[in-house]
């Protein structure tokens, strides 16, 4: 049982997965966290920003480009996986009982995020923590279009790619004292995920009383 504990804190740990894993394990982290309903909790956002802060200071020896390509491209497959696991076991996902790594509460906020802003959701989804893991895997269970869903999944991947990496970079590059902070870096993007997390769902609540009293 500790070993279990040890390595989940270890998923947990960006700064540690990228000093130890280097690119093979981020790549894997990205692949899994927007691919597998499993994979909602792992480390997103403030590992790609963290992936480009230790390639600028040159922690991470990597290449920018090569750092730019590994991660879009596990975004992008990954969500492809999501995409058609909804498509062909759907109904085996929503009819799952709650567990550690399964909330049907996720489906359902979710669902809010589609019926609000449509497919753009998938663009959207990718700067929300949750909603990016499970949005490709609904947006397959109501079986969107595929020509659709690759289109908003590229451009979706692609802005929360360069974004991220690409802002991480550019402040590790210019400001290499930043690297000292990292832990107020990940409390900053654990705040958001957070807030993010409770208001959707609180939202769906409410929603979901007001639809009763209805």
């Amino acid at each position: 049982m500790e070993q279990v504990n040890n390595w989940f804190q270890y998923l947990m740990d960006s700064e540690e997965l990228i000093r130890t894993g280097g690119l093979v394990t981020i790549t894997l982290i990205i692949f899994i966290e927007n691919g597998f309903f499993f994979g909602f909790f792992l480390p997103g956002d403030y590992l790609l920003f963290l992936s480009g802060v230790f390639c600028g200071t040159k922690t991470l020896d990597v290449p920018l480009p090569l750092l730019l390509t590994c991660i879009f491209l596990a975004a992008v497959i990954g969500s492809f996986v999501g995409y058609f696991s909804g498509w062909y076991f759907g109904d085996r996902i929503q009819a799952r009982p709650d567990s550690l790594f399964f909330k049907k509460k996720h489906i359902d906020s979710t669902k809010k995020y589609f019926a609000k802003y449509g497919s753009q959701t998938l663009i959207i989804a990718r700067f929300l923590p949750v909603v990016r893991t499970f949005s490709p895997i609904l947006a397959g269970i109501v079986k969107m279009p595929a020509y659709k869903f690759s289109i908003f999944n590229i451009i979706g991947g692609g802005i929360w790619t360069l974004s991220l990496v690409g802002g991480g970079f550019y402040f590790g590059e210019k400001f290499p004292g930043i690297i000292n902070y990292v832990e107020y870096i990940i409390i900053f993007f654990l705040a958001v995920t957070t807030f993010t997390v409770v208001k959707g769902y609180l939202n769906a609540r409410k929603e979901l009383n007001e639809s009763k009293d209805a």
